[in-house]
């Protein structure tokens, strides 16, 4: 599996959340996109072109999330400092740390059956260790969740 391992410093997202479940996910987090997209301009500290897709998990163990294993979901974008949150927005700041970074080329449903298999076989049977923070998805200008030739990078924390 093609992989960059990434070292980076905090990440300061503005953005907007909800705790969602796997079951909830895609109808969630399209809700969240589409509260969250246009208001971008509000947001004028913004670092960079792509918003982030989070899961801030209570704890990640595959071996016993099932459906309605609930988690926080947020929609935002990287900014340069936290000084000025629109209204009706919120703050998160992503731990820096290593990460591993896969880049994913796809559908919505082939995004889906990679994160399984990235997750249930390729991890297990890797050298890394996962952490307790923020996992992510970078999405760049271009993103649209109906296209099946996305290209994204799927963020993996790890110790």
């Amino acid at each position: 599996m093609d992989y960059q391992k990434v070292t980076t410093k905090d990440i300061l997202i503005i953005g907007n959340k909800a705790n969602l479940s796997f079951r909830t996910n895609g109808e969630g987090t399209g809700s969240l996109a589409r509260q969250f997209m246009p208001r971008l301009q509000e947001i004028t500290n913004r670092v960079g072109t792509y918003s982030f897709s989070i899961q801030k998990y209570n704890t990640f163990d595959i071996k016993t999330m099932t459906p309605e294993t609930r988690f926080e979901k947020w929609i935002g974008v990287a900014v340069s400092d936290l000084n000025s949150i629109p209204e009706n927005m919120e703050s998160l700041i992503i731990p820096g740390g290593d990460f591993l970074v896969f880049p994913f080329q796809g559908s919505v449903s082939n995004f889906i059956e990679f994160w399984q298999q990235l997750h249930n076989e390729w991890l297990p049977n890797s050298i890394y260790q996962l952490d307790n923070r923020p996992h992510f998805e970078k999405l760049p200008a271009s993103y649209n969740p109906m296209r099946v030739d996305n290209q994204e990078e799927i963020w993996i924390p790890i110790k």
